[in-house]
């Protein structure tokens, strides 16, 4: 009765006490009626009716509290087994445990509960108020939750010491008295990471302890425990690895699909590849009985290809087309080291045929057996953009929109292609090195680009789109996201589908699979990921990504010509870039700066600086270097332009103005950025600042908003 059967399914709480006595907590001595018992006559003990699938014993009357005398005992034991089975229940026995004497604080709950549970995001540790209102509890002090993977036991005691439940065992409320000791917490925690360590060599995913009360020695004893296990999920095989270069880097590129029609998405594609100019023979078209068409080279099917392979196989084509040149590739062994399927109607709402499992299934059988396969990118992928490369793979005519040009450090990936676009057509500066639109992810998946973008040298920082985690891929991401935290490569993050209305757009997009949000934030925050809490401040936190891909933490300098924003500033600064601030030295030679500038009598020299509207380009320039010299790691400049004093609408000043800043900023190791608040009619006054790679901002809070996102 201590086990349970094949090490999946129901775990009763005979065998949860077992397996917490092992990870050395301590349950209350028990033992089944009818064995030996560890009580002597008279003692007060619960009796606890113990069937298959029961969970919540109280409610249907299967806890007793008796004194230990055999026949009273074996009284009970019937009528909670008659009671149990009548409810459908299969009885185990009747458990027998000692009463606890538990440590109270008079007016305040004192029981708590843990949860350990396996998930998407591996183990992960809830403790909170327990006992029977735990829900209510619970929304009055929302429970702690601990990624194992990412948290030691010495920091979830020290999250513990602020929350509800751990002022009341520590007794740190006002007119409370301590009823345990850091120590015994300690040692408590440690025994529920090794409780998972356990559950996870068992089969188990599960395991709910509640309440747990303090004795009055002080020790955290869980009362009551169950668990549960499940059949192990069957892992798919990974993707091969080595595709990102055949994207960043493609030498050869072949599309099919490819028409007469100028309005077809093959022949937008292949007119947008055109502008890469490819060397004759590298840019071809798929298409049977031609050799040229719209003066490209043709290849009349996939065994060509197999011949001369090509780095990407871009099919334009109808599902049931795509999957069977996807199939034959298979087949052969080769030919396209990344296969990208524009169309969907593989594994969406749209497949009404199965083509997804089926391509999923034939993907899946030719790894597992060893055999060569490509890396497929979508369905519904709406294309890719190397910068540098002038690579530009989507279906998106020139007219309507202008892929970024230049290279840089930050690669840009999203789950939604219009997403991507929108990022990219709004920030026309951005220093993108790669940007990727996933599509439904049937192959390629969001943790696979991460874990190839990781160790390339050319990506210094990564931000993505999400719409969902597949099965496995948010503890993949986590992991990941860490390694990358450590080698100093931020990952930027908006989550979308956070709400019911979210999730549902969400799913009738791409079939995205949504998670428990706060298991999600609790896990990819102890990673290191940063999460946008919205589109606004993920495009400025991209922003800053794109020009300082290794943006450091630290003081912030805010120099501005308008007294607004720096009162606005002074709002928003804090955390891990809490405001700069001058030394007296500095504040001296400041003085000296206003003075020669006609400026002492209107400013005040404080950080946040505001230097009015009667200080010319001139006193920005000697200011901002006096700032860049001292202790600010990030200094943003605010040029609200409708002052005589500040005449940078001409492009070639506004463009001389920037290098100079960024020249400073660059010798010093600071990161810059500025601020332009104004109308439409001043956006070229924007261009101009922001041709030499500086992030430029319409607003101070857009900055600032930025920043604490990147904190």
């Amino acid at each position: 009765m201590n086990r349970v059967a094949g090490n999946v399914g129901f775990l009763h709480e005979g065998a949860c006490y077992d397996l917490l006595t092992r990870a050395g907590l301590h349950p209350p001595p028990h033992g089944w009626l009818g064995e030996s018992l560890p009580f002597t006559p008279g003692e007060s003990v619960v009796m606890k009716g113990i069937a298959e699938g029961l969970w919540h014993k109280s409610e249907l009357g299967a806890v007793r509290f008796l004194s230990y005398e055999s026949k009273p005992l074996k009284l009970a034991a019937k009528e909670i087994q008659a009671r149990v089975e009548a409810e459908g229940f299969p009885w185990i026995g009747a458990l027998v445990c000692e009463r606890i004497r538990m440590a109270t604080s008079p007016g305040l709950p004192t029981e708590g509960f843990a949860s350990l549970t396996k998930g998407e995001g591996g183990w992960t540790l809830v403790l909170g108020l327990g006992g029977m209102q735990a829900n209510a509890l619970g929304a009055l002090a929302p429970p702690l939750r601990w990624p194992l993977a990412f948290v030691k036991p010495v920091v979830a005691l020290q999250e513990l010491e602020t929350h509800l439940l751990g002022q009341v065992w520590l007794g740190t409320l006002r007119g409370t008295k301590a009823l345990t000791s850091r120590p015994q917490l300690l040692a408590f925690l440690k025994g529920l990471w090794a409780a998972a360590e356990l559950a996870e060599a068992e089969g188990l995913d599960l395991l709910e302890l509640n309440p747990v009360a303090l004795d009055l020695n002080g020790d955290p004893r869980p009362l009551d425990g169950v668990g549960q296990g499940t059949s192990p999920r069957q892992e798919r095989p990974s993707p091969p690895t080595g595709f990102l270069q055949s994207l960043k880097a493609p030498k050869r590129i072949a599309v099919a699909g490819v028409s007469s029609k100028p309005d077809g998405a093959g022949r937008i594609i292949i007119e947008n590849l055109r502008e890469a100019h490819f060397h004759e023979g590298d840019l071809l078209i798929l298409r049977p009985g031609e050799t040229r068409f719209l003066e490209l080279p043709c290849v009349s099917d996939v065994g060509t290809l197999l011949r001369a392979p090509v780095d990407l196989l871009v099919l334009a084509l109808p599902a049931a087309v795509a999957l069977g040149i996807v199939e034959a590739l298979i087949v052969q062994g080769g030919g396209a080291s990344v296969v990208a399927l524009v169309a969907g109607g593989l594994g969406d709402g749209a497949d009404t045929d199965g083509l997804g499992e089926r391509l999923k299934r034939t993907l899946n059988e030719a790894r597992r057996e060893g055999r060569w396969t490509p890396a497929l990118l979508g369905p519904n992928f709406l294309g890719h953009v190397v910068p540098a490369k002038g690579i530009n793979t989507t279906f998106i005519p020139g007219d309507k929109w202008t892929p970024p040009v230049g290279g840089g450090s930050l690669a840009l990936l999203s789950q939604s292609g219009a997403f991507l676009l929108s990022r990219i057509s709004g920030n026309p500066q951005l220093r993108l090195g790669l940007a990727v639109a996933l599509g439904n992810q049937l192959d390629l998946r969001l943790p696979d680009l991460l874990h190839e973008l990781e160790s390339d040298p050319e990506i210094r920082s990564v931000a993505a789109y999400v719409e969902g985690f597949a099965p496995g891929d948010l503890e993949a991401t986590a992991f990941i996201a860490a390694r990358m935290k450590q080698a100093g490569r931020p990952l930027l993050i908006y989550r979308a589908g956070r709400t019911e209305i979210g999730l549902a757009a969400a799913a009738s997009h791409t079939g995205a699979l949504a998670g428990d949000r706060d298991l999600e934030k609790a896990l990819l925050t102890r990673a290191g990921v940063k999460i946008a809490p919205t589109i606004a401040a993920f495009d400025a936190g991209l922003a800053w990504l794109g020009a300082f891909p290794g943006l450091e933490s630290g003081p912030v300098a805010v120099l501005t010509n308008a007294g607004f924003e720096s009162v606005a500033a002074g709002d928003l600064m804090g955390g891990a870039f809490p405001p700069a601030a001058f030394s007296e030295t500095e504040v001296c030679s400041l003085r000296e700066i206003l003075r020669a500038h006609g400026l002492d009598n209107l400013v005040s020299p404080n950080l946040p600086l505001d230097i009015t509207p009667m200080a010319d380009e001139a006193a920005y320039r000697v200011i901002h270097e006096l700032i860049l010299n001292g202790e600010a790691k990030v200094l943003v400049v605010g040029l609200v332009p409708f002052t005589r004093k500040l005449e940078l609408e001409d492009f070639e000043r506004a463009t001389a103005f920037a290098r100079d800043l960024k020249a400073k900023a660059e010798q010093q190791g600071k990161a810059v950025a500025l601020v332009v608040d104004a109308g439409p009619s001043y956006d070229s006054m924007r261009k101009a600042l922001a041709t030499c790679g500086l992030p430029v901002f319409t607003r101070m809070e857009e900055a600032l908003e930025g920043l604490n996102v990147l904190g």
